[in-house]
């Protein structure tokens, strides 16, 4: 085999190692690829207050968004006792951190009725409270891949939801699921760990 034989191989294995390298770095060829499906996005909701609010509401803090209703026998209030509980553990630190309370229950849930359920002691002071219409709320729901289904006929209908609470940084991104059941000093140290990963952390 002649010099310029070996030469040209020699060039093409090169190029091939070059192009194999780039691969890998992109993912291309990595068995098990990366795929982090989009949590949140844009809205349109009105808080507790009857104002109109879009998501440049989660910025600039640390925020839990939870969706529940007001109704909700159990899961609702046992996650925001454990968010006020959170609040309070956070201590100095609470000043950056809030509660994003999203009803999925637009039907009874009114402004008026989502301040009235937020005035609970136990639950977070700074907290939120939003809804507006079943379109508006259908829409946040399907941003955060959040499951809602209407469950009974009559007055006492209930709601079947996820009951997973999303942590977003203060640019308004998904950080990390905080589990239904976590403890409130275990949310606490979840919040921590993000902030100390600064504003853009994308886990807990």
């Amino acid at each position: 085999m002649g010099r310029r034989t070996l030469a040209i191989i020699a060039l093409l294995a090169l190029a091939f190692a070059i192009l194999t390298g780039l691969a890998v770095r992109s993912g291309i060829l990595s068995p098990t690829p990366k795929q982090t499906a989009a949590v949140g996005g844009p809205f349109q909701l009105v808080d507790q207050t009857g104002r109109s609010v879009d998501q440049r509401l989660l910025k600039g803090k640390w925020s839990a968004v939870f969706f529940g209703f007001t109704h909700c026998p159990d899961v609702c209030p046992t996650t925001m006792f454990a968010l006020g509980g959170a609040e309070q553990a956070l201590g100095g630190q609470a000043k950056d951190f809030q509660t994003v309370l999203i009803s999925v229950d637009p039907g009874r849930d009114t402004p008026q009725q989502m301040a009235a359920y937020l005035a609970n002691p136990a639950f977070p002071k700074q907290v939120w409270g939003l809804t507006g219409s079943q379109a508006q709320v259908d829409a946040v729901a399907k941003a955060y891949h959040v499951f809602h289904q209407k469950a009974g006929e009559g007055e006492d209908y209930t709601i079947n939801h996820s009951s997973i609470t999303y942590l977003m940084n203060p640019r308004g991104e998904f950080a990390c699921v905080i589990p239904y059941g976590t403890a409130p000093d275990a949310i606490a140290a979840k919040v921590r760990a993000a902030m100390k990963q600064g504003p853009r952390a994308t886990s807990c």
